[in-house]
């Protein structure tokens, strides 16, 4: 029999998510279906709305998610009834070469699992009965979602729900980028651009690597307060002479800079500020139109480099229980980063809010 749950949906790009009543069939082969306990509020189901992240609408939203199993499909034997789940947006064949080299988010098969379960067909429906896309195979803005089995790691019950869901994305993101992606070393220099909540979480990953110097840059000073109390060791109201500033500050630029908000023109930046032999790393993700342009000559004259970091490079298998860990032994902070929480009833605020840069992470709490 389909659940009933409510839900949040995007009907048409740029315009207010909606909140409805959906029906969530049960699972097939090698699917879960799971009992939200919580979803987390992402600039990217924001960028969906919006269409820079270009996904068939109608489209039940949220991927940064964590609940309980509440039934499992035929042929699913490492999950059970009442096991902690956190959702990985990120569809994994462990095949192909970039599998089977350690690099999962590279996948070259993540599109057979991008609007519903791997088996192709929807699993919601609206009160119409129409059918609905979900976001990244999640869907995970309702009360109920039915994925593959493939996009859930099972956790330490312990930990709390609304807490674990920030791994599935933004932590991740941010603290990954740092780890896995760029390697910051201990006492070295880190330019963090944007301080939502991937680059609080840049931020604290940085801290946790022992960077002696984390400067946080945004345009609203509530956002490097938050900054100073996560880690960052200095605050900066971007301007147009941020480069400069930058190179005065650490002797010539910053070892590393992180991109995280999403822009082209940032990214040059942050590659400007970098120092000769140094490091920057676009996180966050830009309009397909948007471009990046670098003097070329910096490259083999100066040795900078300029890379991107999707999904903090991780394997949610391996990385988020270390997260978790890391949140249980104290060192990373996932409470500290909620700033609000909603019912699904307020979600169209919810994204007012992002929208409107007021919360470091906004947490949909079922």
């Amino acid at each position: 029999m389909p659940r009933k749950a409510k839900a949040a949906l995007c009907r048409a790009h740029n315009t207010p998510v909606v909140v409805e009543s959906i029906a969530v069939d049960p699972p097939k082969r090698g699917e879960v279906t799971v009992k939200l306990g919580a979803c987390g509020v992402c600039h990217s189901d924001l960028s969906a709305i919006t269409g820079t992240i270009a996904l068939p609408l109608p489209l039940v939203l949220g991927h940064e998610g964590a609940g309980v199993v509440e039934e499992v499909g035929e042929g699913v034997t490492d999950l059970a009834r009442g096991d902690h789940v956190v959702f990985s947006f990120i569809y994994m064949c462990g095949k192909c070469r970039f599998c089977a080299a350690g690099r999962p988010v590279l996948c070259l098969e993540q599109g057979k699992a991008l609007t519903t379960p791997l088996e192709g067909t929807p699993r919601v429906r609206d009160a119409a009965g129409a059918p609905l896309n979900i976001f990244s195979g999640c869907g995970a803005m309702a009360e109920y979602a039915t994925v593959s089995a493939e996009n859930l790691i099972r956790i330490d019950p312990k930990i709390p729900l609304d807490c674990a869901a920030l791994v599935g994305c933004g932590v991740t993101t941010g603290v990954g980028a740092v780890f896995n992606t760029a390697r910051v070393e201990p006492g070295s220099s880190v330019a963090v651009f944007g301080c939502g909540g991937v680059g609080l979480s840049v931020i604290q990953g940085a801290r946790i690597a022992g960077a002696g110097r984390i400067i946080a840059i945004d345009t609203l000073e509530a956002k490097l307060e938050m900054a100073k109390k996560l880690g960052a060791t200095d605050g900066m109201v971007f301007d147009e002479d941020v480069v400069k500033t930058l190179k005065k500050m650490t002797g010539g630029g910053p070892d590393y800079a992180f991109e995280c908000v999403g822009s082209g023109e940032l990214a040059g930046t942050a590659y400007r500020a970098i120092r000769r032999g140094g490091l920057a790393v676009v996180v966050g993700v830009a309009k397909p139109s948007d471009s990046t342009s670098v003097r070329t000559m910096t490259l083999p004259f100066e040795e900078k480099t300029l890379t991107g970091s999707y999904f903090g490079s991780c394997v949610p298998r391996v990385d988020f229980p270390r997260m978790l860990s890391l949140y249980s032994a104290g060192r990373l902070k996932l409470e500290e980063l909620i700033t609000r929480r909603y019912s699904i009833g307020e979600a169209p605020q919810a994204f007012a809010d992002l929208q409107a840069g007021k919360n470091a992470r906004g947490v949909i709490v079922f």
